[in-house]
């Protein structure tokens, strides 16, 4: 196996090439604009075979035709897409960025059904694959009512909960939006018989790109750089942030940990979940491997960067020998 070494203040990091992680992502993307900063970290990642993108909650068909577009703005048409469980008419944050562009033109593949798609990508796939889901869990739910039995043949990596820390990093437990939207879902996944990874609000409820990071992404030619400071710029919510930052990229963390957990402080917490959707510790709960904590924030935002801007879409960090594909060995 071949080592990248990595040069950060005062350390020298070793890294191990792998073979990417196949995984599906289901995104809420529309709503908040980190799934969108998500997405596109995704698809410069080299440790990412990303198979499948699912949109979820609310107006999924909308949801889908702004993949859509991103997909064909950054080149990866190659990309399916599935067009998940429709929950509202609640229009999205970035239509002006979508305009009126329509899947008619889209060279891509459209799955109507996602849901569907997804069951069938999991079956499909040789050994596990990993479903990285960045919002509600609803359309994982309907998944585990038709076929139980994917649970054998996948992992999640969720962006969900809130264990000891809250919003803006503030002490104290929060009703995390993931989970508090659909919190049957939440509840049907935390009783599958999977391994679940989850980047809690207590590694990603405070982080932006600031400074010369964020103007490194903002400054770029590349499409994927292009794509998530246009759709920043013309979200609903842009003028709500300080110039020259980014929102909170909460989504991008559950990404990192697809593939990677090296650069975080992970422990396995025991969690059950309230009525009102809180992620509560609970020695009777189910076990789940939580980032809690930064071992390295630097680095990680470091790595978005460079998956964003990077012309060949090789960040010169990687995977940490050792970390990719840890199973949870307390997990049911």
């Amino acid at each position: 196996m071949s080592v990248l070494l990595y040069m950060l203040p005062g350390c020298l990091l070793s890294f191990a090439a792998a073979q990417p992680v196949p995984v599906i992502l289901d995104t809420d993307l529309g709503d908040d604009i980190d799934d969108t900063w998500a997405l596109c970290m995704l698809l410069g990642c080299p440790h990412v075979n990303l198979k499948l993108v699912v949109t979820a909650s609310d107006d999924t068909e909308q949801k889908t035709r702004l993949v859509a577009k991103i997909l064909e703005k950054v080149g990866r048409t190659d990309i399916p897409i599935g067009t998940g469980v429709k929950t509202s008419d609640n229009p999205i944050h970035q239509a002006k960025w979508l305009g009126d562009y329509t899947l008619e033109r889209y060279p891509g593949t459209v799955h109507e059904d996602g849901v569907e798609a997804m069951i069938g990508m999991i079956r499909a796939t040789k050994g596990p694959i990993t479903l990285l889901v960045i919002g509600p869990q609803t359309n994982l739910r309907e998944a585990l009512k038709r076929d139980p039995s994917i649970a054998q043949n996948a992992r999640v990596v969720a962006m969900a909960g809130s264990v000891h820390t809250g919003y803006n990093g503030k002490p104290g437990r929060s009703r995390e939006y993931n989970v508090s939207k659909d919190v049957d879902a939440a509840r049907a996944v935390f009783a599958a018989p999977w391994e679940i990874v989850m980047a809690p609000l207590d590694s990603c409820g405070t982080l932006r790109l600031t400074g010369e990071r964020y103007a490194q992404v903002a400054q770029s030619n590349e499409p994927r750089a292009q794509a998530v400071v246009e759709n920043y710029r013309n979200w609903t919510r842009f003028g709500q942030f300080p110039e020259g930052e980014s929102s909170v990229l909460f989504d991008t963390v559950a990404g990192y940990l697809a593939f990677d957990d090296a650069l975080c402080r992970m422990e396995t917490v025991k969690l059950s979940i309230d009525d009102e959707g809180r992620t509560v510790p609970d020695e009777r709960g189910r076990p789940v491997r939580c980032a809690l904590e930064w071992q390295d924030r630097e680095a990680f935002e470091d790595l978005l960067v460079q998956c964003l801007t990077s012309k060949t879409a090789r960040p010169t960090t990687g995977v940490a020998q050792g970390a990719l594909g840890t199973a949870d060995p307390t997990a049911p």
